[in-house]
């Protein structure tokens, strides 16, 4: 496994480091290709349809990331809310990946803020002077000034929480005092009500409002569920690579990747859950102004398209994640969060692009938004790699570091002469930790 007892970053036992110098030029690359296919498909949009097309395809790019960086963000907070052990390892990793949604994710949102008024319907001249009843009862939400004061007040908030939690967590690394401690676990509290908020909000306003006479309770979850089971497929992809570099070797011992793997099996039946809820309810429902959002995705390819992410999304990983033994196999992970990364893609088309091509999937766009999703990732990826490197992989002096590690605080055993015998508690030992591994 990653860490033995008693492995050092020398041993022999451990594999060898992976020869990663052919992929260092990839976010680079990906930039390039992106940024040309993003140019062409802008311009092209402009002159044939203008920029509807463009705009719905930058949209399922920029949701898929900004999947990634709320998911990180939850990680951090729940870290700090559980008081967990395992996660120290993995807990700075979360912090890099969350601090990209401000100012980065936030500049990517500037072409959504601009094309708005030609993405959404709600917001033509028309419907704003006259609504109808479905955008009557959702005022003042739904008009023009409500779209841009979310959006301001999500980054908002978004920025605040994952600036303060990084910055106590550098902190920490210099002083180790329990104030950083408290003051991130202080902030994960207050925040995760405004991070449930913010999030259903989103959700809510740049996705489920391009139809916007459809009611549901239930999809700023669906997100969020579907938002962290990719983030964790990443953060066990990112984590490996560390750990075979010797990067995270001395931090990790062999349940952190089980642990992953088995939060990755949770939220794939949490994620079908709360999607086959709200389906079940709407369609029971029978009611038009609620069921003509599944209506529609059942025309033509999307038929097909509901299929694939009923069963890439749920049975495949579902199945492919039983057995325990996998969790810890990097072999059969990888595909398997390269998987995920796909259902994903699959799942944004399904959410956003149907209320723009309602006849069936549009494979003749489909380059549009793949560039532009190559452009946003080397862009990402490159911010994410200088972060990383500008500080230590993993918070140095967090209280609980060692429990990660695996090395718990020797225990008294016994009186033996007056003196108190000592038993070492490491990785299989009479002892457990406070956490429970």
């Amino acid at each position: 496994m990653s860490q033995q007892d008693d492995f050092s970053n020398d041993d022999p036992r451990l594999p060898a480091p992976l020869d990663l110098s052919k992929w260092r030029a990839l976010p680079g690359k990906l930039i390039g290709i992106g940024g040309l296919i993003t140019v062409a498909g802008f311009l092209y949009s402009w002159k044939h349809d203008g920029m509807v097309n463009f705009g719905f395809s930058w949209l399922v790019a920029f949701m898929f990331f900004l999947s990634l960086g709320l998911g990180s963000l939850f990680l951090v907070m729940a870290h700090h809310l559980f008081d967990a052990g395992w996660s120290v390892a993995t807990r700075r990793l979360c912090e890099h990946m969350a601090s990209l949604l401000f100012p980065w994710l936030a500049i990517l949102f500037i072409p959504i803020a601009l094309l708005a008024p030609r993405i959404y319907s709600w917001m033509g001249p028309a419907l704003q002077a006259s609504p109808d009843h479905a955008l009557h009862a959702k005022f003042p939400l739904f008009t023009t000034a409500g779209f841009y004061i979310v959006a301001g007040a999500c980054f908002a908030v978004w920025w605040l929480l994952s600036s303060r939690l990084k910055f106590w967590s550098l902190k920490q690394d210099e002083t180790g005092s329990v104030e950083c401690t408290q003051k991130m676990r202080f902030h994960s509290y207050w925040g995760i009500w405004l991070f449930a908020f913010t999030l259903t909000f989103g959700a809510i306003m740049w996705m489920k409002a391009l139809q916007y006479q459809w009611f549901s309770t239930m999809y700023g979850v669906q997100y969020f569920a579907s938002s962290v089971w990719l983030t964790l497929a990443t953060l066990y992809v990112i984590t490996m690579l560390l750990d075979r570099q010797r990067v995270l070797s001395d931090v990790l011992h062999e349940h952190q990747f089980y642990f992953l793997g088995t939060l990755l099996f949770a939220f794939t039946v949490f994620y079908a859950y709360v999607s086959f809820s709200q389906y079940f309810i709407i369609w029971n429902a029978n009611m038009p102004e609620e069921t003509f959002w599944y209506v529609v995705r059942e025309k033509g390819t999307w038929f097909y398209v509901g299929l694939v992410i009923i069963f890439g999304h749920f049975f495949m990983p579902f199945l492919a994640l039983l057995r325990i033994d996998v969790k810890s196999n990097f072999a059969l992970m990888i595909p398997i969060a390269a998987w995920a990364w796909l259902m994903h893609f699959v799942d944004m088309t399904f959410n956003i692009l149907p209320a723009q091509f309602k006849d069936g999937f549009p494979f003749e766009w489909i380059w549009l938004p793949l560039g532009i999703m190559a452009f946003m990732g080397g862009l990402l990826a490159q911010v994410f790699i200088r972060k990383f490197a500008s500080a230590s992989p993993y918070p140095k002096k967090d209280p609980r570091l060692v429990e990660a590690m695996g090395l718990y605080h020797p225990v008294a055993t016994q009186i033996s002469g007056g003196e108190l015998d000592q038993a070492d508690t490491r990785h299989g030992a009479p002892v457990q930790p406070k956490g429970g591994h």
